[in-house]
């Protein structure tokens, strides 16, 4: 798959909050981003969520009975899974002041109060669309450049092996590994822009 393939990806939005208003806002900002939301309506909801597929950002209410938000983004946090997934914390306006730096503090990547701008949330949830896309494309161009020093590495041993027969070496087979190498070691160069 080529990089410029990853960029069609659509990338998926967890929305958690406990009200369907609220939800339904969230929805209507959102959706002309064209990207998948998903709803969960509680942090353990929420939490089956991450487990089952992947999410470029997570916007996350902090008052909900049972699992509130600060709980639900502490256990984001914790597990390996989901521990680097961006959180978007949404309170309504008359929250303590401590809920930010206390939201901060718990991992999250922003903190906005509601009523919240429609343009704002968007930008930003944007960014982390941007920034999870490219995280898929240096995901793939790392695993193709693993497999191709892996063939590289492959490669040299079968030189080491012929080198080191007790017969003489075949020069045609050594050059023919020696110009594969060179194709690949090109080709990770042009991946990479070089």
């Amino acid at each position: 798959m080529s990089i410029e393939a990853s960029t069609d990806e659509r990338a998926s939005i967890l929305l958690v909050d406990d009200m369907e208003d609220n939800l339904i806002a969230l929805e209507a900002v959102l959706g002309s981003l064209n990207e998948p939301l998903v709803r969960a309506r509680s942090g353990e909801e929420a939490m089956k969520a991450l487990l089952r597929q992947r999410f470029a950002v997570v916007l996350l209410d902090i008052r909900m009975p049972g699992m509130d938000g600060f709980e639900t983004a502490a256990n984001i946090k914790r597990l390996d899974q989901t521990k680097d997934v961006p959180i978007i914390f949404l309170t309504g306006t008359d929250s303590d002041a401590g809920y930010a730096f206390r939201g901060y503090a718990t991992g999250a990547a922003d903190y906005l109060t509601k009523p919240f701008d429609p343009w704002v949330l968007r930008a930003k949830v944007t960014v982390f669309l941007d920034l999870h896309r490219k995280n898929q494309q240096l995901e793939r161009m790392l695993a193709r450049e693993e497999a191709q020093l892996d063939e590289l590495t492959r490669r040299l041993h079968a030189i080491e092996s012929s080198v080191a027969a007790d017969g003489p070496a075949d020069r045609a087979e050594l050059r023919q590994h020696v110009r594969h190498m060179e194709d690949l070691l090109h080709e990770m160069r042009r991946g990479r822009g070089l």
